[in-house]
């Protein structure tokens, strides 16, 4: 934004699940800063009315929900508050995931749940707020995870594959309304108490080992991340659906 052009986002009612930290919060921030009205949500009361504090910094409407987002039912009650008080819904973004690296069933139905099911409930519960938009877009963030074999995630790696299938299924399905359905495939981003962040001190050689890998030179940040999710939801994409863009600093290409 520059001069005294308008805002990218202006007007726009943007709902951010899993957004109370990391990608998720980057993501939320970015919309505020550029004009959008927000509503996020997160179980973490404490972590998401920080969240709400320095997005309403940026002036606009902003709404924290509290919301487990492996429950269908407070999926559904969120999307239909964000609607109420947004005063409609024309992008959702689905962030949350369970981060499911154990190997037991208890990791498989949390990321079930979270990785790919609250995308789908929450997707259905705003479709038919969608349909209203002018400019309405859906944003799954998945993961470089679902591109190649994971052996130390095989739960969240294999849900984050189906969330790609079901994106571009989604696509396809809504193609014809001209709702865009797209996902971002992050690579491995460092931010505080974050995996990698957690991981430099749990396990140093593996955080060293993967920072080394990566073409570009060290981790990503969440705001590599956010400014491709404004992309993707945004005007200058407005011919791109069914898309799934590794945002990874060449960390797949696997050189």
């Amino acid at each position: 934004m520059s001069g005294n052009a308008a805002p990218a986002f202006a007007g726009r009612r943007v709902l951010v699940a899993g957004g109370s930290r990391g990608i998720g919060f980057a993501i939320a921030d970015a919309f505020a800063r550029e004009g959008a009205a927000v509503s996020l949500c997160a179980r973490d009361t404490a972590g998401l009315q920080r969240a709400a504090d320095a997005l309403a910094r940026h002036g606009g409407p902003v709404q924290p929900v509290a919301c487990d987002l492996a429950d269908a039912t407070q999926i559904e009650a969120w999307v239909g508050s964000a609607e109420d008080a947004l005063g409609g819904i024309d992008i959702v973004v689905n962030n949350a995931s369970a981060l499911s690296h154990a190997q037991g069933d208890a990791a498989w139905q949390a990321g079930f749940d979270v990785d790919l099911m609250a995308a789908v409930r929450c997707n259905r519960a705003a479709l038919r707020h969608l349909r209203r938009s002018d400019a309405p877009a859906i944003l799954n963030i998945s993961s470089i995870n679902a591109l190649n074999p994971t052996p130390r995630a095989p739960a969240y790696s294999t849900f984050k594959a189906a969330l790609n299938y079901y994106t571009t299924t989604l696509a396809a399905d809504l193609a014809r309304d001209r709702i865009r359905v797209n996902a971002i495939a992050p690579g491995s981003i460092e931010f505080p108490d974050g995996l990698w962040a957690r991981r430099a001190d749990s396990d140093p050689d593996l955080y060293a080992r993967i920072r080394d890998s990566i073409p570009f030179g060290g981790f990503g940040t969440v705001q590599d991340v956010a400014a491709a999710a404004l992309f993707l939801c945004g005007p200058q994409a407005r011919w791109i659906t069914g898309q799934v863009l590794a945002v990874d600093g060449g960390q797949s290409l696997g050189v």
